[in-house]
């Protein structure tokens, strides 16, 4: 079983909650999945916690009701599962200018409806939804499933990229659009190694 600490090894670089739970297996730009933080029920619930999609209280609460319910558990983590691919197909074809199928979106309706249906409304700066009443064990998909539709419905489509060295998918926030990496610690870095060993290759050959 993964720790906390393990799950924390996906930086959060998304900009938005949804693309960050997307964000949680990643691979190269072009290829499949090869690694994956959410093996199991108890890592959804400590991604939920690092995601600042559960309190602490939150979290500890949905650990005791799995252990009392494994079978619920195991429910609730494959629709996990399930959720997270439907929002990398709404989400993977904005980055290339084409629109997500409308049974993916159909899905993701639905499930707004029914977190929506868990939730109430929180004064605060504004109003807000919150799941602070909602025991369940699909609880840490609510928020996600919210953030989504939150960025399709009010964000910028066009901001919606995919990292050139890896498979991460962000919301580009920089004022002039220009952003290419999920993050220049990472993918930015290893891309400034590249062309910095190719030019002196090519320095090298003359």
């Amino acid at each position: 079983m993964e720790t906390v600490g393990d799950v924390t090894r996906m930086r959060l670089v998304g900009g938005n909650l949804a693309l960050d739970f997307i964000n949680t297996r990643t691979g190269p730009p072009g290829g499949p999945p090869d690694d994956d933080v959410l093996t199991g029920y108890p890592e959804l619930v400590a991604w939920g916690g690092y995601a600042g999609a559960l309190t602490e209280t939150e979290a500890a609460a949905l650990r005791r009701l799995s252990r009392a319910d494994p079978r619920g558990a195991h429910a609730a983590f494959a629709r996990a599962l399930r959720t997270r691919d439907y929002l990398d197909e709404v989400f993977r074809p904005l980055t290339a200018g084409q629109d997500p199928s409308a049974a993916v979106l159909a899905r993701l309706r639905d499930d707004e409806a029914d977190a929506l249906g868990h939730a109430h409304l929180e004064p605060g700066s504004t109003f807000g939804w919150a799941w602070r009443d909602d025991h369940t064990l699909v609880r840490p998909l609510r928020p996600v499933v919210h953030a989504a539709v939150q960025l399709l419905t009010t964000g910028a489509l066009d901001r919606i990229k995919r990292c050139g060295g890896c498979r991460f998918i962000f919301n580009d926030e920089s004022k002039n659009r220009s952003r290419r990496w999920c993050s220049m610690d990472d993918c930015g870095t290893a891309e400034k190694i590249r062309r910095y060993v190719a030019a002196r290759r090519t320095r090298a050959t003359r």
